[in-house]
């Protein structure tokens, strides 16, 4: 399977009913992110305080990737 075509099907779930977390490092105000964990081992990111303007979808390999660079100090 293509990444595009993997992509395609992480935006093709329907996050209406998803259970979405902040951080528990977040100072509990409106102005960071949330996720939620998608099927197969994707997350989805949106902002807290404009939820609306939809999510930002990751595949797992993404997803670890951007973490080990936040471990790494790289971004």
């Amino acid at each position: 399977m293509s990444n595009s075509h993997h992509k395609d099907d992480l935006y093709a779930i329907d996050l209406s009913g998803a259970t979405w977390r902040k951080s528990p490092f977040s100072d509990g105000g409106e102005n960071c992110v949330e996720i939620t964990e998608l099927p197969g081992g994707g997350v989805a990111v949106r902002d807290s305080k404009n939820p609306e303007r939809g999510a930002l979808r990751y595949t797992p390999e993404e997803w670890h990737a951007f973490r080990q660079g936040l471990i790494d100090g790289l971004l």
